[in-house]
């Protein structure tokens, strides 16, 4: 769907008759807090990321046996019936059985923490690689548990989509070179996928409040992604015909009746441009050698962007609640899971946000990446697209969606970290696991808009949505909350240079 004016509606003659007061759909909202770290001294670095790994292992290990005995149960060849070994250092040449553990990609040109300390003659870092696949085929997949690790080869392996940190079960054979011959691979799969308004109602019932049984229709969910408020000029057309756009100020009237449906505001991440890049090591010397100055320093810092985006919010908040996920470029920690942004950053948008003494949540949810909770009784997960991008280094092509949904079956929202993705050091559990199926896995800041349908074996169905950077693209995608249907609307500026 295109965004014009309404030629019709412009040009015709001034009407005597009132103009129609469209009242906002309202929107159904109950975050979960999977992604939120611990305050204060309870929030430290100092334990080892091997610990999580374990973690994810026995958090995924029943799932994967439960599918591989199952499927694997008198599986026979050669008159050979296989068997369940329990750890990876068990199994033994020349016996058929399968085996539970983590995949390790042995891949030459991932980043190596060892190899960057040694180079310290850099004068700058090195560009990041598009893909860590190495052109020579020296990469290798492990399967690893707490007990070591094994080889694993076979013509099957090429034809499955793997990458380090996933939990699978292999069937197969160790050769006399020591290494495990594949011949199949089972996931766990998409989990239990809860009923609409599952959580709603149950809720409700242990609140002892009336459970409501007839709802009004829902409305739609506008989800957007990299707008790349950079404080220039030239990026405020487009931003304000999306604020026109989602407040009913422009277009037609048919339009407005369309935008009115629009529920709420999901922004997915790299709302502001990228920062600086980090200086030379002549280039920080001569600074460090310099004048010092005290206190606001505007060539160390730009508050622009983030004002820019302040207004916007402040704009749009009276008439539509927001949730607004981190991303890459926004001003808050590297590592996954992406705390808040700070409501420091938000001078006027924040009188909207929930106070500590409040119960419900604000019209205005600064949340983590990745994020989940129920919108109009529909599960809904999301990233600001560093884990799928991520995932995209390790694999051949650039089907995106194909990707999304391999990580829906690991039942891993960031299945490479902490390897190549920066991750807090997890003790107790992995919050990475999805435990409950999404009804929609929308990741933001992908090259271009697409969306599918995947199903479970129990009769799970998950919309995925791949959005768009808004900055490149002017793409702004609607999902009907009562038919979980995508579409997009394109914002688009004629005769620029």
């Amino acid at each position: 769907m295109a965004f014009s004016n309404g030629a019709e509606s412009l040009l015709s003659p001034p009407r005597d008759e009132e103009h129609l007061v469209l009242d906002r759909t309202p929107s159904s909202y109950n975050p979960l807090l999977t992604f939120n770290l611990a305050k204060g001294e309870k929030k430290h670095y100092q334990q080892q990321y091997a610990d999580m790994y374990f973690a994810r292992l026995a958090q995924l290990k029943p799932a994967v046996e439960q599918i591989a005995g199952d499927a694997w149960e008198d599986f026979e060849v050669a008159g050979e019936t296989v068997s369940k070994v329990e750890r990876v250092l068990d199994v033994r040449q020349g016996q058929l059985c399968w085996v539970v553990g983590t995949i390790y990609m042995e891949m030459p040109l991932k980043p190596n923490i060892l190899d960057d300390i040694t180079k310290d003659h850099w004068i700058v870092a090195p560009p990041p690689r598009v893909k860590f696949i190495s052109p020579s085929g020296g990469d290798q997949v492990m399967l690893e548990d707490e007990s070591g690790r094994l080889r694993l080869t076979g013509s099957f392996l090429p034809s499955i989509l793997l990458v380090t940190g996933c939990i699978v079960a292999v069937l197969g054979t160790e050769n006399a070179n020591g290494d495990f011959e594949v011949l199949d691979l089972k996931v766990p799969d998409l989990p239990r996928q809860p009923e609409r308004w599952e959580r709603d109602d149950g809720e409700a019932a242990l609140n002892s409040k009336a459970v409501k049984q007839e709802r009004t229709q829902a409305g739609k969910i506008a989800v957007v992604s990299g707008l790349g408020i950079s404080g220039d000029a030239g990026d405020a057309l487009t931003l304000d015909m999306l604020m026109e756009y989602l407040l009913g100020e422009s277009t037609s009237p048919k339009d407005q009746e369309q935008a009115a449906r629009i529920s709420r505001l999901i922004i997915a991440g790299n709302s502001l441009a990228s920062a600086s890049p980090i200086p030379g090591r002549e280039e920080a010397a001569a600074k460090k050698s310099g004048h010092r100055k005290y206190g606001y320093d505007s060539s160390a810092y730009n508050a622009a962007p983030t004002g820019h985006l302040d207004v916007l919010l402040s704009t749009l908040l009276p008439s539509i609640p927001i949730t607004l996920l981190p991303g890459e470029s926004d001003p808050t920690q590297t590592t996954l899971p992406q705390q808040p942004i700070h409501p420091a950053m938000f001078s006027h948008s924040r009188a909207y946000m929930t106070l500590p003494e409040q119960e419900e949540t604000g019209w205005f949810d600064s949340v983590t990446n990745p994020w989940e909770g129920d919108v109009d009784g529909w599960r809904l997960l999301g990233t600001g697209g560093q884990p799928v991008d991520d995932v995209f280094k390790y694999v051949e092509g650039d089907d995106r969606l194909e990707m999304m949904e391999a990580m829906l079956r690991w039942r891993l929202c960031a299945p490479t970290a902490p390897d190549t993705l920066f991750s807090y050091p997890f003790q107790d559990g992995d919050p990475f696991v999805i435990a409950d199926c999404p009804h929609v896995y929308f990741v933001g800041n992908q090259p271009r808009f697409d969306t599918t349908v995947v199903e479970g074996p129990t009769g799970q169905s998950v919309r995925m949505i791949a959005v768009p950077k808004f900055r490149q693209t002017g793409e702004l995608v609607l999902l009907d909350a009562e038919t979980l249907e995508a579409e997009v609307v394109r914002f688009e500026v004629f005769g620029g240079d």
